[in-house]
């Protein structure tokens, strides 16, 4: 009887007191070393696990020639969809070239699954795009062009509309303005 509770006991809380949500297969981001993404890619793709590799076609021109060649969307990154509490984990780990998982405290961070879908409708569609740097609301920001060039602030968002807000922080006042249409680089 103790026995089928325990066993009860981890079939619910998951192994060894995981909870079950990690033993379900999710997105991770990898690190990969310089320019091994694509055979990071590939030895994984050997060893069965499911991995995502995102890349976008560049010209590339040297002295003799111009080439079209595919590479990574995401420099330096990967991504690969398994349980955590699996054995995989390890062997991603192992696998040459990866240089771990991102997250917070040496912890892999799950990735909604939407993202990563978002990302591969987009290439699959052939939707033009350009690379923008990561900006998130309330942090610093650059205003490059324009005649707003070189102007800081925070970056707010709310309801789509991009403000900048400008702060005399002595006196504890700011100013917002919109930024529409200009471009915003992380300070």
């Amino acid at each position: 009887m103790g026995s089928t509770i325990q066993q009860l006991h981890t079939n619910v809380d998951g192994i060894n007191g995981m909870p079950w949500l990690q033993q379900q297969p999710q997105w991770y981001a990898i690190r990969t070393r310089s320019r091994h993404e694509k055979m990071v890619s590939e030895q994984l793709q050997q060893q069965g696990i499911e991995n995502f590799l995102p890349l976008m076609k560049r010209s590339h021109k040297w002295t003799d020639r111009v080439k079209e060649v595919e590479v990574p969307l995401f420099s330096g990154y990967a991504f690969v969809r398994m349980s955590l509490t699996s054995p995989e984990r390890l062997r991603v780990l192992k696998t040459y070239g990866v240089a771990g998982f991102v997250g917070f405290n040496n912890a892999a961070t799950a990735i909604p699954e939407n993202q990563i879908q978002d990302v591969r409708t987009l290439l699959a569609n052939g939707v033009p795009f350009q690379e923008h740097p990561y900006l998130r609301a309330g942090q610093r920001v650059r205003i490059r062009g324009g005649s707003l060039d070189g102007m800081e602030g925070i970056l707010s968002v709310q309801n789509e509309d991009r403000s900048l807000i400008i702060s005399v922080e002595s006196i504890q006042r700011s100013l917002s303005i919109r930024i529409q249409g200009y471009s915003v680089e992380p300070v």
